[in-house]
């Protein structure tokens, strides 16, 4: 993972969720208090503004410094949770990213524990788990097939009933609906594929 990498990494990211900004609050609207879409471009923001500097710390380092900066800037429940997936990685992750697999399921462990939330119930965690699945397994295809899962469970989230969250206020309502979490989650992930592979 060189400085160079790392940062076109954090930018792809970065750019992707600023640009789906509009998107994230239109959907965070229909199910939630609809600021999704503000809140993560304003952390994401934030991350960009730092990228250099944050590239050229040990990717540890680097991690703490976006889950750092996503929990203060962020706000709401995607603040936090965000946030603890970025430093639960930090604390994880080996020096070259070798242990991603195993870290990524760590992170989500996190995530699950401070949400208080399991797969199924309409949340990031429904993109999550199986983005970490696919990690676990591997394989050479592993970038083109990853956005490919993390899409498809985002849409996943469409029909199910929010028991977790603002969402689960709305009880049935919340039937037919995409999760924001869940779409943002998909984007980061795609993100992070299209850099590697670019």
């Amino acid at each position: 993972m060189t400085p160079a990498l790392l940062r076109r990494l954090i930018v792809a990211v970065s750019d992707d969720v600023i640009a789906h900004a509009d998107e994230l609050t239109a959907l965070d609207q229909a199910v939630g208090d609809g600021d999704h879409g503000v809140n993560m471009k304003r952390g994401f923001e934030a991350v960009r503004a730092d990228a250099a500097a944050t590239a050229e710390k040990p990717l540890a380092e680097a991690l703490k410094a976006i889950g750092t900066q996503l929990v203060m800037k962020v706000g709401g429940a995607s603040g936090p949770l965000y946030g603890t997936l970025f430093l639960a990685l930090s604390k994880e992750i080996a020096p070259d990213g070798s242990n991603l697999p195993t870290a990524f399921g760590n992170a989500v462990e996190a995530v699950k524990a401070r949400g208080k939330s399991q797969p199924g119930q309409k949340t990031m965690l429904d993109v999550l788990t199986p983005v970490q699945t696919a990690l676990a397994e591997g394989g050479a295809d592993l970038p083109a097939r990853l956005p490919i899962v993390a899409a498809t469970a985002a849409e996943a989230t469409i029909p199910m009933l929010a028991t977790r969250g603002r969402a689960s206020f709305l009880g049935e309502r919340s039937i037919g609906h995409m999760d924001p979490g869940a779409r943002s989650s998909a984007l980061m992930v795609a993100s992070v594929c299209r850099a590697l592979e670019g």
